[in-house]
């Protein structure tokens, strides 16, 4: 069966990035697994989505016939991201770690996808996901060690992550791990452990 993968790269490391060559083994392995598959990348460092304007929310509260001309535009980016992750069966994300969070233009995509009506909902139920059947990998880099020890609750990243997209209906979320790379004793098997962990994960 053919699948869709979108590739979303947050670091301007470019190759050198810990995040997209960890990135770079998932979607290795998906293919393996399944020849048929097809990859869009998304790159947020040389393309970035708009931050939220006025003009956006306005029009994403105003009926689409009243859109004035600069609604329209406000909204396009939104449209074509998330028309394209509807079309994807799989997500896989570049996460480094900036300041104990998640890069900017992630956050910038975020909220041009997190969308009422269009990627969630509302009802007297309470809020409902509208994008299901999605799987999510994260591919975490971090100086230092946040998935154990003294630093683990300064780690804003996968907590976020998580709570949004399963907010949106994405609850199938696995995360990778390349983290110590900034630390002597640590950086040396950072990447080649990170690397092991994605071969020995079953697909």
């Amino acid at each position: 069966m053919s699948q869709k993968i979108l590739r979303i790269i947050t670091s301007t490391n470019g190759d050198t990035s810990f995040s997209n060559q960890l990135s770079n083994a998932v979607i290795e392995k998906l293919t393996a697994a399944n020849p048929e598959t097809e990859v869009k990348t998304l790159d947020l460092t040389k393309t970035p989505l708009p931050y939220l304007t006025n003009s956006h929310i306005s029009a994403v509260y105003a009926s689409e016939e009243t859109h004035t001309p600069e609604q329209k535009e406000a909204l396009k980016y939104s449209n074509e991201a998330i028309k394209t992750l509807l079309e994807s069966d799989v997500i896989v994300i570049g996460v480094p770690l900036y300041n104990f969070g998640i890069p900017a233009v992630l956050k910038g995509w975020i909220d041009q996808i997190a969308r009422a009506g269009k990627t969630f909902s509302y009802s007297a139920e309470g809020p409902k996901g509208l994008v299901t059947d999605k799987k999510v990998y994260l591919s975490i880099a971090s100086g230092a060690i946040f998935s154990e020890g003294p630093y683990k609750s300064y780690d804003f990243s996968e907590s976020y992550l998580r709570a949004v997209f399963g907010f949106l209906g994405m609850t199938d979320v696995t995360t990778f791990r390349v983290e110590g790379t900034a630390i002597p004793d640590f950086a040396e098997n950072a990447l080649p452990k990170a690397l092991s962990s994605v071969d020995e994960f079953a697909f």
